[in-house]
């Protein structure tokens, strides 16, 4: 009896990566898509300087040799107790937020929440609704925040946001 020769083995087949290398290879290609999609994007964010603000705020001296010009329109009033304001902390700091929003409440605005924000944020914003424009900034002033800028993302539109991050005053 004679025996079957063995058979050789073929080079041709596929060997497929471990879930590792191919969850890999995603992430660089996510990342990949996520820079090439946001690079050329201007930054919605602004800063503020709290003493430009202050000094246009405050009335000129009244000197008898020039003759008054026309009078600027009275800026609208912000009434404090009647714009929601939500605290958030970013800075890792224990109950910054808390007292953040206790300082706003005794200034007089009428805070409805604060927790954690979980996202980047590069320093401390008051992020305002266009409609609330002018409160933010008294919002900021009234804190010693730096910088405002308009509501992102998913913000609610009927409310300022504050988001603390480690250069929040304290």
């Amino acid at each position: 009896m004679r025996r079957p020769a063995p058979r050789g083995r073929d080079e041709r087949g596929v060997a497929f990566p471990s879930p590792l290398v191919m969850l890999s290879v995603l992430a660089v290609a996510m990342a990949s898509i996520t820079f090439v999609a946001t690079r050329d994007q201007a930054p919605t964010e602004r800063r503020i300087d709290t003493a430009t603000i202050a000094s246009a705020e405050q009335s000129p001296s009244a000197d008898p040799t020039t003759e008054p010009t026309k009078q600027p329109k009275p800026k609208p009033q912000v009434t404090r107790g009647e714009v929601y304001v939500e605290v958030f902390n970013s800075s890792g700091i224990k109950g910054l937020a808390a007292s953040t929003a206790q300082k706003a409440t005794t200034v007089g605005w009428a805070v409805v929440g604060e927790d954690n924000w979980y996202g980047v944020v590069p320093t401390t914003t008051v992020y305002f609704p266009p409609r609330l424009k002018a409160a933010g900034k008294q919002l900021a002033l009234d804190l010693g925040i730096k910088r405002t800028a308009p509501a992102v993302g998913e913000m609610k539109r009927d409310r300022l946001t504050i988001i603390l991050t480690t250069d929040a005053p304290r």
